[in-house]
């Protein structure tokens, strides 16, 4: 036998046990994270609704993803076969209506109305009229029949209205889908006038099985901090990805009327920075006990789990909020067949499964368009959500290791080392203070390191809430700019106050003020001190610069003062100085100044296990570069813990930052005595080379 042969030979045992795995691993099912009992409605064709649960523990949630919307989902018989079923696409947007022709009833003291004749049964969901007179505001009660003898009820109390001047217009009413001809409408007239008959009136079809109720989940809200006349909020999602394509906010009641903006972190350039991804007005108006509102913001699909929502409050307090609801897109129900009404199980949760193939395909039109032939179908119900023993063995979104090693640093070319709090393993944010921002303005020499002295990579990501950081609350100082002959000035209508600032070299800010005065009008501006040598030659003798200046006025004595907001620009030293002018009024009083800086946190994977460090204060340095920058689309899609620096690790303000260690600082100390020393013992020494004193 030839070599060749040979080795053909000794290979084809291999090649056969290689061939015959290949079934097992195809057969394999997926690894699940999650399941869900299903029980069915009943036996036969059963409908089960598409909820949040499904779509967040799903990797399958994108209606753009890879292998389809919820390709990852199994059912599976107590016996362990599998299920068919059918994802049903949701009815088409395009809507088609069916006019009718208006038919009068008589009114009462408190009541008017018409009804609507289609002209043949219809199956029908919304009603729509049209052309009656602006402004109204009405409540309404709905009526179907399809004989105009036996009559359901099909709106308690619903709500039209046209307000042009508040921008808000409601002029169509859902109700659940129904097979009529007659619509009746009954206006209420207790509390309002009366309306005219409208122009129009249509009705809209519904063909097929009854479209399901837009998806809604509530959202919790966490106030987070911010600029005067803005307020912000996090919204925390179920998952990333969702197909959410707006978002209604609810404030507890009275009159709104406010710009919103709803903001995503997304990665540009190699830095995740805000990006809004809808924006809008709340508008809601009450009146006579009727409320007309428009509070959803359309949105585009989000990519995080983590959004924030930004109010411009204007001269109002800050909005209160009942509630915040993200509204999913239209999405598809689940059809399968149950063969005894027996309990099930649905599987979802795993990474990169392919959409199924079943038989079942063969009936998707019938059931689109609500064939008879396919039966009655059953309302199934899902079960609560539970986690797999496989999901462990899972292949996580992100490790400790997803990015590679990086390379290691010498942690004393950086003048400050700074502990990070601990935490748990996992994607991880951690913000940046004043001090960090002081000693580093640009942020090129900021490394994050282990105790293996090996970086930890990161992404730098700017978010549009401000770095609150209070100042100490001001007192009134002698006016600090000399005169020409040298002297302070004294007197005036000038008040002085005296602002110290944490930290010197702080980047561009905003300095907001506050009062306890109700009426006032005063113009307030901002001076900073020159550097030496730093005069000008039409001011040789000044040594202040205005930096910013503007008016603040208050004349409402029942509500408290708006804040002030100057905007500062990056300051050398650490004092700033404010000077109002009084006229002959009493000196205004300044209270609880802030200092809002530009916020910026690091967007790291915190290993397993030690203690890591952050490094910064080397300005030769410049900025890292990490192959971490290749999985941001799956770590911006990932909650990250937050974090900070260790309380009190933070260098003197003022000073130099360096952080010696203990021994170093005492070795050099033994050093610079022994020197020391040896220098007195030097000079003390006769002249003569030793001779003693009045020798020769």
């Amino acid at each position: 036998m030839t070599p060749r042969g040979l080795r053909s030979a000794r290979l084809a045992p291999l090649a056969l046990l290689v061939l015959g795995a290949v079934p097992r691993l195809e057969g394999a099912p997926p690894p699940f994270r999650h399941e869900r009992p299903v029980t069915p409605g009943a036996r036969g064709a059963n409908r089960l609704a598409v909820d949040v649960t499904l779509l967040a523990g799903s990797e399958a949630r994108r209606t753009d993803a890879p292998h389809g919307l919820l390709s990852d989902l199994r059912i599976y018989a107590a016996d362990g076969a599998e299920v068919p079923y059918l994802l049903i696409a949701p009815p088409s947007p395009a809507p088609e209506w069916a006019p009718a022709r208006l038919l009068p009833i008589a009114a009462t003291k408190t009541s008017s109305g018409f009804e609507a004749d289609l002209g043949r049964p219809l199956p029908v969901d919304r009603l729509r009229v049209d052309g009656i007179p602006a402004p109204f505001l009405k409540r309404v009660r709905l009526e179907g029949s399809g004989d105009r003898a036996r009559w359901t009820l099909l709106a308690a109390e619903g709500t039209l209205f046209d307000l042009p001047d508040e921008g808000l217009a409601r002029t169509e009413l859902a109700f659940p889908r129904q097979e009529l001809r007659y619509l009746r409408v009954t206006w209420d007239d207790t509390r309002s006038g009366r309306v005219p008959l409208p122009r129009s009136v249509a009705a809209r079809k519904a063909p097929g099985p009854p479209a399901p109720p837009r998806l809604r989940a509530a959202l919790p809200v966490e106030k987070r901090g911010s600029e005067p006349g803005t307020s912000r909020y996090r919204l925390r999602l179920p998952a990333a990805g969702l197909p959410i394509e707006a978002i209604e906010v609810v404030p507890q009641g009275g009159n709104v009327l406010r710009p919103v903006r709803v903001l995503e972190a997304r990665l540009s350039g190699g830095e995740v920075v805000p990006v809004v991804l809808g924006r809008g007005v709340l508008r809601r108006a009450e009146r006579d006990g009727l409320v007309a509102a428009s509070l959803e913001i359309p949105v585009a699909t989000p990519a995080e789990a983590e959004l924030e929502l930004v109010v411009e409050d204007g001269s109002n307090p800050p909005l209160a909020l009942k509630e915040v609801d993200a509204v999913l897109s239209p999405l598809p129900w689940i059809y399968f067949e149950s063969a005894g009404g027996a309990p099930l199980v649905a599987r979802f949760g795993a990474r990169g499964v392919e959409a199924p193939r079943y038989d079942l395909e063969a009936i998707r039109p019938a059931v689109s368009r609500g064939d008879a032939r396919v039966g009655p179908i059953a309302e199934a119900a899902w079960g609560p959500l539970r986690d797999r023993p496989a999901a462990a063995a899972a292949p996580a979104s992100s490790g400790p290791d997803a990015a590679g090693p990086a390379a290691p640093v010498e942690s004393s070319r950086f003048r400050v080392a700074r502990p990070i709090s601990p935490g748990p393993p996992g994607l991880t944010a951690l913000a940046l203070d004043a001090a960090v921002l002081s000693a580093s303005p640009s942020l090129a020499d900021v490394r994050i390191v282990g105790e293996d002295a090996r970086q930890v990579p990161y992404l730098l990501e700017t978010r549009e809430e401000p770095l609150a950081v209070p100042l100490a609350a001001p007192a009134p100082v002698p006016d600090p700019r000399p005169r020409p002959d040298g002297s302070n000035a004294a007197g005036g209508r000038l008040t002085f106050y005296r602002l110290a600032l944490p930290y010197p070299d702080l980047p561009s800010a905003r300095l907001a003020l506050e009062t306890p005065a109700r009426v006032f009008r005063r113009s307030v501006t901002l001076f900073v001190e020159r550097r030496p040598g730093h005069a000008t030659e039409a001011e040789p003798g000044a040594s202040f610069d205005a930096i910013a200046s503007g008016e603040w006025s208050h004349a409402d004595p029942e509500s408290a003062a708006p804040r002030l907001t100057l905007p500062v620009p990056p300051v050398p030293g650490r004092e700033l100085y404010l000077a109002v002018d009084d006229g002959d009024n009493s000196p205004l009083p300044v209270s609880s100044p802030t200092l809002l800086l530009p916020s910026r946190r690091l967007r790291f994977v915190r290993p397993a296990s030690g203690e890591l460090r952050l490094l910064y204060g080397n300005p030769a340095l410049a900025p890292p570069r990490y192959d971490l920058a290749l999985l941001a689309p799956r770590l911006l899609g990932e909650p990250a813990v937050e974090t900070a620096l260790a309380p009190g690790s933070a260098p003197e303000p003022g000073g130099s930052g360096a952080q010696l260690p203990r021994s170093l600082f005492w070795g050099a100390l033994a050093v610079a005595v022994i020197a020391l020393l040896a220098l007195v013992a030097r000079l003390l020494r006769p002249a003569g080379g030793g001779d003693s004193p009045g020798a020769g």
